[in-house]
């Protein structure tokens, strides 16, 4: 479809947000920390230049029973690596200095246990 001045009309232009394609992922590592996964991925993006998306994924129950996935991300462009590497290194260190403890959360398979448990075995 064409518009007044005879030029393709936008949505020929451009695909809709939905239909672009998913940025390659080059490298990836995935954190499991209790109802949350976060997702460290290296992509490239349409220059080919490498960035960090970092997403938060959290299981929500819906009242039905049934659940969705709800996530938040943060792109992370090279530009401001050496930035966020010094403040995130600063902030642990603070962290840990300050006395807040580090412990480190069970695994998923331990949850489970110790949901499925009664309070009669525990006795």
């Amino acid at each position: 479809m064409f518009n007044l001045f005879g030029k393709p009309s936008r949505d020929e232009r451009k695909p809709r947000y939905e239909e672009r394609e998913e940025k390659e992922i080059v490298f990836s590592k995935v954190v499991k920390a209790g109802k949350r996964v976060y997702y460290l991925d290296v992509k490239k993006d349409r220059r080919d230049d490498l960035f960090l998306s970092i997403t938060e994924s959290k299981r929500k129950n819906l009242e039905d029973g049934q659940f969705v996935y709800e996530k938040h991300k943060i792109f992370l462009y090279k530009e401001d690596f050496d930035k966020f590497e010094e403040a995130m290194t600063e902030v642990l260190d603070y962290m840990r200095k300050n006395g807040l403890p580090v412990e480190p959360r069970p695994s998923v398979q331990e949850q489970q246990v110790d949901e499925t448990a009664t309070p009669e075995a525990e006795e």
